[in-house]
């Protein structure tokens, strides 16, 4: 006897007809007749952009191959990807096509597939301009134009993304917001709808891959969402794409439009995507957004794009005593030499930053890092950030000279520094995995942070990492006093290397003894303790008071 299918798969059959049934609507009331096949024809080898598919072939074969994700789809290295130093050539290579995850790659491809097409529809396969015909050279030929012209813009632009990126940044976004740049000179206002369309997609790969969610209450970390954004890689991506948009926009004579609905699509497009959200890293875990400066620079950059996008191709100046250097000037290129300002201004920082390396020397830490093919892995807290450190810059109340805390990466070879936990992360979770690795290998450090709460008195806490039959105790915090005072014994907990340990002072004299095992008793300095269930009790005759209690983790 065949069972009923269960009820996600149910709910996936209700999503695939409801979007067949909506389709066959469309159809029967407009009645297209292969109008549009017909204009993407016109546009396109067979009607298809097959230049974004490659691109999108490009990134796959990077995220599954390169980065091993087709072993461990949720889980791909990404350390050695990024794009650390001009001194280390991979990262430089990969960072633009790189992926910190699934859901990174996820967005970034449907980002792709949405604003990638327009961009191909202006450039299209078939050449348009004046006098020219097809199959007359390279360039003119569709098939180069679809399978090789528009792949290896798409690379030049990731590569471009990568190099002048301030950071070891990693993912597509920059190529992404390229296409965005093309697309809004020539088609602003459905650049903008593409947006509601991509995000679209991004539900309906949600609601197939998790058509019910169960979700309550409770605690979670996270930082500010704002600062896992590349926004200086968003932004000389987009600048990018414009440039190259108004360049073709002009050497092909395409249609204009308004620089209203330029402006329009630009403003939109920029807080859409959070084009304003400039901020800075103040060290640890604290950050701070310029909202409103933000803002002002989307609104100023629309003005920007739509007056050179509208403007003529008339001389700058014409009145009849003009400069003889003014003369030739057309009006748009003024335009486009501010936005080329722009780019080298937003792109210029990071030149002197890649060609620095990282900190030498030893890296802070209680105990030798643990050490996996040249990574080099360890516990700080409150120390110099080996890479946004080694540039002592200071402006606007801000400096590069801050502090981190957590499991620091570091490989001198590959130009490594970086904070792969935060404390903060390490506190709420417990436990992690810090993932190494290279083309064509990849390793894991097991990290394990276990802790006590000493009653009113804070935590103590040590880290351990463990890599194969190695295992290395990298950090132990300050001791911390609890509150009571049981028969005028003050109890202090104590980290280790070797465990935890219970100090029972009396004036000037103390005893110090381990933790007792769970539901085990032990006798330090007079008193006596029991573990019971995680919790530890000092027992003084008649008197039970809890001292600590062994800290949770979610």
């Amino acid at each position: 006897m065949l069972g009923l299918p269960d009820a996600a798969t149910l709910f996936r059959l209700a999503v695939v007809l409801s979007l067949l049934f909506a389709a066959a609507a469309v159809v029967a009331f407009d009645r297209p007749r292969g109008r549009w096949g017909a204009r993407l024809r016109l546009r396109f080898v067979l009607g298809v952009p097959w230049g974004t598919l490659v691109s999108v072939g490009i990134v796959l074969v990077v995220y599954l191959f390169v980065q091993g994700g087709w072993g461990d789809w949720y889980a791909p290295v990404t350390i050695p990807f990024r794009a650390w130093s001009y001194l280390y050539p991979l990262g430089m290579l990969t960072a633009g096509f790189a992926h910190s995850g699934a859901g990174h790659l996820v967005g970034n491809l449907v980002g792709t597939l949405v604003l990638a097409p327009l961009a191909e529809y202006a450039w299209g396969h078939f050449p348009r301009e004046r006098g020219t015909q097809t199959f007359t050279s390279s360039l003119t030929n569709p098939y180069v134009r679809a399978f090789v012209a528009f792949p290896a813009a798409v690379v030049a632009v990731g590569l471009f993304t990568a190099v002048f990126s301030l950071g070891p940044v990693i993912g597509f976004s920059g190529v992404v917001f390229a296409f965005a740049g093309f697309a809004l000179v020539r088609y602003p206002i459905a650049t903008v709808v593409a947006l509601s369309v991509g995000n679209g997609l991004r539900t309906l790969y949600r609601a197939l891959r998790t058509p019910t969610l169960s979700a309550s209450a409770g605690p979670s970390y996270s930082a500010p969402w704002w600062s896992d954004i590349a926004i200086q890689g968003h932004a000389i991506g987009l600048l990018a794409g414009v440039l190259l948009g108004v360049w073709f926009l002009r050497s092909s004579g395409s249609k204009r439009p308004s620089a209203a609905r330029v402006a329009v699509g630009v403003a939109l497009f920029g807080v859409g995507q959070s084009l304003w959200a400039v901020y800075w890293y103040r060290g640890g875990e604290t950050y701070v957004l310029y909202r409103a400066a933000g803002l002002a620079l989307v609104v100023l950059l629309a003005a920007l794009v739509a007056g050179t996008v509208a403007a003529s191709a008339r001389p700058l100046l014409s009145a009849p005593r003009r400069p003889d250097a003014l003369r030739s000037v057309p009006r748009w290129q003024v335009g486009a030499t501010a936005l080329l300002f722009c780019t080298a201004a937003i792109a210029g920082p990071a030149v002197p930053v890649n060609l620095m390396t990282t900190q030498a020397g030893d890296l802070p830490g209680e105990s030798d890092p643990l050490t996996v093919r040249g990574y080099e892995v360890t516990y700080a807290e409150d120390v110099p950030n080996g890479m946004v450190s080694v540039v002592d810059v200071e402006a606007f109340g801000e400096t590069t000279q801050v502090n981190t805390s957590g499991v620091i990466v570091r490989n001198r070879d590959r130009g490594i520094w970086m904070t792969a936990v935060s404390k903060g992360r390490l506190d709420f979770t417990g436990t992690t995995r810090v993932r190494v690795g290279g083309v064509g290998w990849r390793d894991s450090v097991r990290v394990r942070r276990t802790g006590w709460d000493a009653v009113g008195g804070g935590t103590v806490y040590r880290v351990d990492l463990a890599h194969g039959d190695r295992n290395v105790t990298a950090y132990t915090s300050p001791p911390a006093r609890a509150d009571p005072v049981i028969a005028g014994r003050n109890v202090t907990l104590e980290a280790a290397p070797g465990g935890f340990r219970l100090n029972v002072s009396l004036g000037n004299r103390s005893a110090v003894a381990p933790m007792p095992a769970v539901n085990e008793t032990r006798s330090v300095g007079g008193l006596e303790f029991a573990n019971v269930q995680g919790r530890v009790y000092a027992v003084d005759g008649g008197t039970r008071v809890r001292v600590a209690k062994r800290e949770t983790y979610e």
